[in-house]
């Protein structure tokens, strides 16, 4: 064995741009938290486009503006399918094309983000054409009532309809990110944040479009981003380029994205299926507890939009730091794709246990400024504390399964992301409901959460220790060339 073997590929700083350079060098500390302070930002503005939706819609008085509400929500089922798709080829292909920078395979690199272009068009009109004609079917599945469907139908087929924009922004906006630009990948979701916040007071408000004016909003946001980010690519400073040659679909190169993308997508199915389980089940014991079902189901979508606003931040961290770990990584350099990993761990900690602490000391302030309906205010709150109770250890579990995204090992990425929803949230949210009403749904949220953090210590320490054994193996072998 030698040195090249499991150091990093010798005699290719010389050959590195600037960027990569400063991935293959910069202090780590530093540089995760450069990296991740713009896509933080970024991502807290983009989540602003499910937000500032319900938020304005919570502050419509009376049933109508409760229910609206609740139809919103019911769309969450539907939107994470969205999110899915568009995770499955924008991270699955930024993840590859970090990986392919560090090897130095700048063709490899390009047919990769082609082939996601065209992936991420056919991928989201089937999206549309499947959701637009089946979604009273998927709402009803989702928990939606006779007083709630019309409007969750109305919203959610201008949402569905314009998905190509999401979609398409999503994933290219990614592969961006994965060439090392993340102040370019910020401005795009700042961008559609932005112009989203804007809108949606005027479309809902002053041109009377009432809660469709926020899904219409929306679309038109998702837009402009879509074509911010293209004029990146046609721009001349572009490190990556759009070439006809490549955008024939390679199989081998879809599942190549696929292998990495299929992670974060049953990360996000998963999330679909249990939003859904939770609904039905709050509406079940909410009619059986509160004589409405709606009013739970409305208070989830409030601890919902608390989730984002909180864990957000996590998922930015962890999307910042991604092109850091792949590209060390890629160039066998493990001790600065640990350090990063750890680093990531910290910031993320850190901003979870802040989450954690406004939640539990100010449920109900913070549950009015969401919505004005008392009654959903007074269940959410409650749930809130129970449902985030184990918030601090969610940074853990999250920057793990991204590690073990970010260095190409698709299977242990997905196990600890389905470990959480599927493997314990879903069946505890079915049975403990039976013998502790709603807080048995609280409750589950917790467990899950912290079983999760379980799983994945005992996983990312056995890798941690693997890698450990590497960097020993590489300082052994530099100690001898001396």
């Amino acid at each position: 064995m030698t040195c090249e073997n499991v150091g990093p590929i010798n005699g290719q700083l010389d050959n590195l741009t600037p960027t990569e350079r400063r991935m293959a060098t910069e202090n780590i500390r530093s540089l995760v938290f450069n990296y991740s302070l713009p896509t933080v930002i970024g991502m807290m503005v983009n989540a602003l486009y499910n937000i500032v939706g319900r938020f304005w819609i919570g502050q419509i008085e009376g049933e109508v503006g409760a229910l609206a509400y609740t139809g919103v929500g019911l769309m969450i089922p539907i939107s994470n399918v969205i999110l899915a798709f568009a995770q499955l080829v924008g991270i699955g292909a930024a993840s590859n094309i970090s990986i392919k920078l560090g090897q130095n395979d700048k063709k490899g690199a390009e047919e990769i983000l082609n082939n996601a272009f065209v992936l991420s068009i056919v991928l989201s009109l089937l999206i549309s054409i499947f959701g637009y004609i089946y979604a009273p079917q998927i709402l009803m599945l989702s928990g939606a009532s006779e007083r709630t469907l019309p409007y969750a139908l109305s919203y959610g087929r201008i949402i569905i309809g314009g998905c190509i924009f999401q979609v398409v922004s999503f994933s290219m906006n990614h592969c961006i990110r994965a060439t090392g630009n993340p102040k370019r990948f910020a401005s795009t979701q700042l961008l559609g944040g932005v112009i989203n916040i804007i809108l949606v007071p005027i479309f809902i408000f002053s041109l009377g479009f009432g809660p469709d004016g926020a899904a219409i909003a929306t679309v038109i946001s998702q837009f402009i981003s879509a074509v911010w980010v293209f004029s990146y690519y046609f721009g001349k400073k572009a490190p990556l380029k759009f070439y006809r040659k490549f955008m024939k679909i390679n199989p081998k190169t879809v599942m190549i994205i696929f292998s990495i993308g299929l992670s974060p997508f049953l990360m996000q199915v998963s999330n679909s299926v249990v939003n859904t389980i939770l609904n039905n089940s709050l509406k079940f014991y909410g009619e059986m507890q509160f004589g409405d079902g709606d009013l739970a189901v409305g208070a989830m979508t409030l601890i919902n939009t608390m989730s984002i606003f909180f864990i957000t931040p996590i998922i930015g961290i962890n999307q910042g730091v991604q092109p850091i770990v792949g590209f060390n990584y890629g160039r066998k350099d493990y001790r600065r794709a640990k350090s990063a990993f750890l680093w990531s761990v910290v910031y993320s900690t850190a901003l979870c246990v802040f989450g954690w602490t406004m939640i539990q000391l100010l449920p109900e302030q913070l549950a009015l400024i969401f919505n004005k309906n008392e009654a959903i205010n007074m269940i959410a709150s409650r749930g809130m504390r129970f449902f985030l109770l184990c918030l601090p250890v969610i940074g853990f579990q999250s920057c793990s399964a991204n590690f073990f995204q970010a260095i190409g090992r698709a299977q242990l990425s997905i196990l600890l992301n389905a470990s959480r929803q599927l493997m314990i949230l879903t069946p505890l949210a079915l049975i403990l409901p039976r013998f502790l009403g709603i807080d048995g749904i609280w409750y589950s949220g917790a467990i899950a959460d912290f079983t999760a953090f379980l799983i994945s210590a005992v996983i990312i320490m056995r890798e941690l220790k693997i890698i450990n054994r590497k960097i020993e193996i590489e300082d052994n072998l530099i100690g001898l060339e001396k």
